[in-house]
């Protein structure tokens, strides 16, 4: 299976040439003028190419409450989240597909899908959204989510003695479910791969940290959580720890090249070195971060002192929405106020590199995905720049990570698999996939939890508010 695109736009240095590009078996086999056509012939005329990016965190199932959370913090978010979140694995699919398909159109050809499961029905919830990204032909990195405490220890107890119930499935029953997950699912050669991803430290005990890690060394699998998105997560870390949160995921080894953290809003200087020197990854979801008041995450202190970055959109009720090319441009752009120097903030090329190459790095796979050239996988992205939204004509990686895009995604291939096509996904029938995401929901307004009720009082307590 081979194709070759014809006078296509490709970045070089500081300016653009025109290239041809053969791919052959799903890996790039050559770069340059006047290439002889083998296989199939691309138009790539006033187009842009471009390697995917990566929305390098996300909750797909989430996508069942966007629009409809509260404006809370994300302690009472969680709260009134899973009180709405009756889940089955119809729904499942539906938001799985749904996911792939907006990430697609927006320029990712992989996503980090941190899977909330159905409570005994693990193994289908993970089996469901793996089918839904194997028929879409988007790269998914598969990360179940999984905690071994109840909600509310993820609050800080403060002056107070706080009882948590304790959570309904063994940790150990909990290592079990994934390591079973790993040997049924895991195959990153055919495009999907298994993390383990322990949803941070707010909810989960050592034993399940090491759990993980035992699970990484063993099967050589990515590492994915949640680390510091709150004020109230750093409390807690303290409380529970007496040190920092990244301090103590290092001091247990969670910590190495294969492990990507989301969010990172709140992290001490000593903290954003310990991430350089263990090689951990940053996945920025600037919008969630907002949406849920968590705070600005400090991005360029994290590339002055190293650490790799790339973008997440994070779920589709904490967003609420899964655009990529959004998401680059807020957490590229949002930082220019937060130094004045203005030879640290992040280009459009710079921000371009960190969705695509950043997000590789972070899963391990730099070798083989994350930028133009031969003997990289081909997953690519090609973008209209005759689109309105593009025009007029000036830098186009400018306009595509500044503007404000909209439908510039003209195809898209993954492992050489051409899966989207004059801007439509090609695999799955996505005005189907539309009626279904309309017929399985209802117009909402305000929603009452009384999860919420019962947890708020303390919360504000041991906040000061």
């Amino acid at each position: 299976m081979s194709f070759t695109i014809k006078n296509v736009l490709i970045p070089v240095e500081d300016s653009y040439a025109t290239f041809d590009v053969q791919v052959v078996d799903g890996t790039i086999c050559a770069i340059a003028p006047d290439l002889d056509v083998m296989g199939s012939e691309i138009n790539g005329e006033n187009k842009l190419l471009l390697p995917g990016f990566f929305n390098a965190h996300t909750h797909s199932s989430e996508m069942w409450q966007r629009g409809i959370m509260s404006m809370l913090p994300l302690e009472l978010w969680l709260a009134e989240l899973y009180d709405f979140a009756p889940l089955d694995l119809e729904k499942v699919y539906l938001s799985a597909l749904g996911t792939a398909v907006e990430t697609l159109l927006s320029g990712g050809t992989s996503v980090v899908d941190h899977l909330v499961l159905i409570p005994g029905k693990e193994l289908e919830t993970i089996a469901t959204a793996v089918r839904a990204y194997q028929e879409v032909g988007i790269r998914a990195f598969v990360a179940p989510l999984i905690q071994d405490e109840s909600l509310t220890a993820g609050i800080p107890a403060g002056k107070t003695q706080q009882n948590h119930e304790p959570y309904f499935r063994p940790t150990q029953a909990t290592l079990a479910v994934i390591e079973e997950a790993v040997k049924q699912f895991h195959c990153p050669e055919e495009g999907i791969s298994i993390l383990v991803a322990p949803t941070g430290i707010q909810l989960c005990s050592d034993a399940l940290f090491a759990g993980c890690i035992e699970l990484s060394e063993k099967y050589n699998l990515c590492r994915h959580s949640h680390l510091l998105e709150t004020k109230a997560q750093e409390k807690l870390a303290q409380e529970k720890y007496g040190c920092t949160a990244v301090t103590h995921l290092k001091r247990i080894g969670f910590l190495d090249y294969r492990t990507t953290l989301a969010h990172c809003v709140h992290l001490s200087d000593r903290d954003i070195t310990i991430l350089s020197e263990t090689q951990s990854t940053v996945v920025h979801n600037p919008l969630s971060n907002f949406r849920l008041g968590s705070g600005i995450a400090p991005i360029l202190k994290y590339r002055q002192a190293g650490v790799n970055v790339t973008f997440g959109c994070d779920g589709a009720s904490s967003n609420d929405s899964q655009d990529l090319l959004e998401a680059i441009k807020i957490g590229s752009i949002l930082h220019n106020v937060t130094d004045l120097d203005y030879q640290h903030w992040i280009t459009p090329r710079q921000a371009v590199e960190m969705a695509s190459l950043g997000g590789a790095k972070g899963l391990n796979m730099a070798d083989q995905l994350g930028c133009l050239s031969v003997g990289k996988k081909a997953d690519l992205v090609m973008y209209d720049l005759t689109n309105l939204s593009l025009l007029p004509r000036t830098d186009p990686i400018g306009l595509l990570v500044l503007g404000r895009p909209s439908n510039v995604v003209d195809s898209a291939w993954v492992n050489g698999k051409q899966i989207v096509a004059d801007g439509k996904v090609t695999t799955i029938d996505v005005d189907n996939l539309r009626q279904e995401l309309f017929n399985h929901s209802q117009w909402h307004t305000q929603r009452l939890s009384p999860t919420v009720a019962q947890i708020e009082p303390h919360y504000r307590s041991v906040m000061g508010l």
